[in-house]
């Protein structure tokens, strides 16, 4: 019987997990530029968490969601998102009571139930940064330099960031009565999704990707002719601040986002490179999440990047050169006597910091040494009874095709010279 990976889902190795660890390297290397420390929360959290959090008219809680059978009185799902566990952990280990803001990363994987697409799994992985304590727009200023510097130290091109405001919870208020009515005037030309967000949740048909949803919603009044005074002065700062900053965005009222706890600010990067799926970064501000989760009343606002999509642009945009195997010398050997010798060897020169590879498939000499040439290896050496026995082998360069003999006790210390 032979076995598939589950649909929506992917392996990562070879080449790819190269770029992987590249743009994962990066991204933490930012975040400790900036002073952003990692979180490691659990893969899965109370089923309340998300639907009091994520909100339950979100389209991750109605229909994506992966809610595990209940174990006893429990019930669980696997994390469709970050931000909800970041604030619990937020919330149950007391971190509000630490100097403030508390700056948070993670890395991790993320499940939906969605129909798999380029850019869209079922198991994805996101980068996100939170940051908890401040209800400052110049604390929505700096999540969004995390990002905007994440994205340029990667390299991707052709990137526009995209900003907006949602207003508090009067504005939002006022801003759905208006919206509903507009919509109620073109609801039989909308798609069975909008119809259905129109009854739950009126500012979610803004989020909608369907083409003729859009043109129709082009015409939609703005959100930002419903902010009251303190949310205005809010966006204006947060305009200011970016300005101050040197990062360029565009005003887009119809930035919504897709999840229901965003208040006041949210944005997103685009890029017009990766089809229907071109949001690679997206966030806001959520003043009310940590109130949610039983904490107290906190500013807060963060953001979520999609590794997947971020790996389209990287390898589209030809953005890092895989390298492949750095491996400094092979050992080939011939008989038992050789084979022994080259893995005490091999493994000495390992514990110093010589990345060595020696034969375990039991090859002849050519078919080793031919093994050397494919995986790139700088040095080689083929050790026998007659090398153990005279201390003495002959070390090749396999770049330049010459050799020069050394003794096979000295081995450690010529290598290190060398490379």
């Amino acid at each position: 019987m032979s076995f598939k990976a589950p649909r929506g889902t992917k392996d990562i190795y070879g080449e790819d997990i190269f770029i992987w660890q590249k743009v994962e390297g990066i991204l933490r290397e930012i975040c400790e530029r900036f002073c952003v420390s990692e979180i490691r929360t659990p893969v899965f959290e109370q089923t309340e968490l998300f639907q009091r959090g994520v909100g339950e008219t979100s389209d991750i809680v109605t229909k994506e969601m992966y809610t595990l059978e209940k174990k006893g009185s429990e019930s669980v799902t696997l994390k469709p998102e970050g931000t909800a566990g970041a604030a619990r952990a937020f919330v149950e280990n007391s971190m509000y009571a630490d100097p403030q803001p508390t700056k948070m990363y993670y890395i991790t994987p993320a499940f939906r139930y969605e129909r798999p697409q380029a850019g869209r799994q079922r198991q994805f992985h996101q980068f996100g940064v939170e940051i908890f304590g401040s209800c400052d727009a110049a604390c929505d200023a700096e999540a969004i330099s995390i990002a905007y510097e994440a994205l340029n130290k990667i390299g991707v091109k052709n990137i526009e960031l995209k900003i907006n405001s949602l207003g508090g919870n009067e504005c939002r208020k006022r801003y759905n009565e208006v919206l509903k009515d507009f919509i109620k005037n073109n609801i039989s030309d909308l798609c069975g999704d909008c119809r259905e967000r129109f009854e739950k949740n009126p500012l979610r048909v803004l989020d909608c990707k369907n083409e003729k949803c859009g043109n129709i919603l082009e015409n939609a009044p703005s959100v930002l002719d419903c902010l009251g005074e303190e949310c205005k002065a809010h966006f204006e700062a947060l305009k200011t601040n970016l300005d101050n900053m040197g990062i360029p965005y565009t005003v887009d009222p119809k930035i919504v986002r897709g999840l229901d706890y965003y208040t006041k600010t949210v944005f997103e990067f685009v890029s017009n490179e990766i089809g229907s799926q071109g949001t690679v970064c997206g966030g806001g501000r959520y003043d009310n999440l940590i109130g949610e989760c039983g904490g107290p009343q906190t500013g807060a606002v963060g953001f979520a990047m999609g590794l997947e999509r971020i790996m389209m642009l990287v390898k589209s945009q030809k953005l890092i050169e895989f390298i492949g195997k750095n491996i400094d010398i092979y050992i080939g050997s011939i008989g038992e006597k050789g084979f022994l010798k080259a893995q005490s060897i091999g493994y000495e020169l390992r514990k110093s910091g010589i990345c060595a590879e020696y034969d375990t498939l039991k090859r002849s000499v050519k078919a080793q040494l031919k093994y050397a040439n494919k995986i790139n290896a700088k040095y080689s050496v083929v050790i026998g009874e007659n090398e153990v026995l005279n201390d003495s082998i002959n070390l090749k360069n396999m770049k330049e095709s010459s050799q020069e003999e050394i003794k096979l006790s000295d081995i450690k210390e010529e290598l290190l010279k060398r490379i």
